[in-house]
């Protein structure tokens, strides 16, 4: 028996996509599914193309709510064993359910999956997650507890039990209007077993209009502060289902987390009036994160080495002379200038 999977699109506003992300889910080679797809109340045509697919897909138009709010209407219509979350914007390669159906086992809650990168027009530009960043599989709750995070994907590369979903659902729809996947990733895992596929199962588009998009013109902190806020968030979260099943976080995971404190100390350096932790300092966030990247991360030495010099860096010398290493950081450039300056000063200093 072929389990039934659900295939939950949410959509706000990208009607440029949508048929692509619809007609990926209907041309899978894994035939028992249903397609639910929900409007967000998009203003851009997007009701009039979904309602053109007819009872092929099931439609869920509602008013304005944010992701959550969308993601849990889907839900509630869906029947599927398996739910397979993708954001309008993305989309599936066909044999994306039957990969995951493959893999699926009776202990599983959440599965997780590479996809590529490409731009609006279709070109590839990456893999994500990077090649090196390998998944955390199995048990990953001690990760939650100790640092809050653990290598995974954004919606688009998730699935799950639903047994598990009927128990942390709905998701909190006030404090997770966007990016509730960081929800679903972050409590899923207390019910069940997380495991991964290293093969991409489909496309994470990355365009101007995204969420998260970042500048590539100027340093905006208001993108780290989001950041900051939707962590705190989903500390709370693990907090209270670590609570609810008699386990509870180890201190505070911020400070054992390099992704939360790169947010931090850039938002501290670059706007410290608009700082969300008023008792920071550069100097202790160069090294909680300095210890953080040695001690808790999993990178290869050589980026554990470049990262660890990056929040000394920022957190030592002046804005000047740290604006160049937090724009690097931002704009995920391959060679860092700012190390290439560190080691030539070191050479000079030990010649």
């Amino acid at each position: 028996m072929y389990p039934l999977v659900s295939i939950i699109i949410n959509n706000y506003n990208y009607g440029r996509f949508l048929r692509q992300a619809i007609d990926s889910s209907l041309n899978q080679t894994y035939s028992e599914i249903e397609v639910i797809v929900v409007d967000d109340g998009s203003q851009d045509g997007s009701q009039e193309i979904i309602l053109s697919y007819g009872d092929r897909i099931i439609p869920v138009l509602k008013p304005n709510g944010g992701q959550a709010s969308a993601m849990n209407a889907g839900f509630r219509v869906s029947k599927g064993e398996i739910i397979v979350f993708l954001d309008a914007d993305d989309y599936f390669f066909p044999h994306a359910v039957d990969t995951i159906v493959a893999q699926w086992t009776p202990d599983t809650a959440q599965m997780q999956a590479r996809l590529e990168s490409r731009d609006a027009e279709g070109n590839y530009i990456d893999l994500y997650p990077a090649p090196e960043i390998t998944f955390n599989t199995g048990d990953v709750t001690p990760l939650l507890l100790t640092k809050g995070r653990y290598n995974t994907t954004v919606t688009s590369g998730t699935s799950f039990s639903r047994m598990v979903l009927e128990k942390i659902l709905p998701i909190p729809e006030a404090d997770f209007r966007i990016s509730a996947d960081g929800y679903l990733v972050s409590v899923s895992p207390f019910y069940g077993q997380v495991f991964a596929i290293e093969t991409p199962i489909g496309v994470r588009r990355k365009h101007g209009e995204n969420l998260w998009a970042a500048s590539s013109q100027e340093i905006d902190v208001s993108r780290f502060r989001k950041s900051l806020r939707h962590d705190r968030l989903r500390y709370q979260a693990i907090a209270r289902t670590a609570k609810s099943l008699g386990r509870s976080l180890d201190g505070d995971p911020g400070l054992k987390d390099t992704l939360h404190l790169t947010d931090r100390m850039v938002s501290l350096k670059v706007d410290p009036q608009g700082h969300l932790y008023p008792t920071d300092s550069c100097v202790m966030l160069a090294w909680k994160g300095f210890w953080a990247v040695w001690k808790y991360s999993t990178y290869s030495k050589k980026r554990k080495l470049i990262l660890s010099l990056w929040f000394l860096w920022v957190g030592y010398l002046p804005v000047a002379l740290a604006k160049p290493a937090i724009a690097w950081f931002l704009l995920g450039k391959s060679r860092p200038r700012f190390v290439d300056k560190l080691v030539k000063q070191i050479r000079a200093a030990t010649s």
